[in-house]
């Protein structure tokens, strides 16, 4: 069975795999992310995925266990054209949360899996709507701690569901991963999932 590495650090998209029952083992990698000035959003979460899934391939060939396929992701949002990626500060956030309340905004994660050969990419996109915000709400959601470290500046799968008042498309793709998508590409790579009579924990494997 192909081994896989799941190339970040994030709790919350290994929980999304450990949800659908798919085996793997995680490693954070280190990629610059710094927006070229003539990429548009879509372009740049998509190259991010890239460089991550192709980070880890390099990363694990040198270590024990070499996985034969990696899985790069990265998530943002945009509100009126703007890219929300995370918050530098509390008046930073602010600003973010004024853009999104009572509006529609996209979230987009960029997956990549990838074994060096060949590559499945896609970019996934989800719309989202806030209903309306008072100051008070944003000071109180910044003072939970959750929004520092969130693309868009919340977590849809935390505290920050309170924000949302509607959704159109995948509720995974906001968390982190778009499941329907890629469960297609680990079929298409031989990486099976609803494997549960294996643990899956955290990102590890127990034969």
């Amino acid at each position: 069975m192909p081994r896989l590495l799941l190339a970040s650090g994030s709790p919350r998209r290994a929980e999304l795999l450990s949800q659908i029952g798919v085996p793997f083992f995680s490693a954070a990698t280190s990629v610059e992310e710094c927006r070229r000035p003539e990429e548009s959003g879509r372009e740049y979460v998509l190259r991010l995925a890239q460089e991550k899934a192709r980070a880890g391939l390099a990363q694990s060939e040198v270590e024990a266990g070499a996985a034969a396929w990696s899985l790069g992701a990265d998530t943002l949002g945009i509100v009126q054209e703007e890219v929300l990626e995370k918050p530098r500060d509390f008046t930073d956030f602010r600003r973010m949360m004024g853009l999104m309340s009572g509006a529609e905004h996209a979230v987009l994660t960029a997956i990549c899996l990838t074994d060096g050969d060949q590559s499945f990419n896609a970019v996934v996109e989800t719309r989202v709507r806030f209903r309306e915000l008072s100051d008070r709400l944003i000071e109180d959601y910044w003072n939970t701690g959750e929004p520092r470290d969130k693309a868009g500046g919340y977590g849809i799968q935390g505290k920050g569901a309170l924000l949302v008042a509607s959704i159109q498309g995948s509720y995974s793709n906001v968390v982190g991963l778009p499941l329907e998508t890629l469960s297609g590409f680990l079929e298409r790579a031989g990486i099976p999932f609803w494997q549960f009579d294996r643990r899956v924990d955290a990102g590890m494997i127990e034969e």
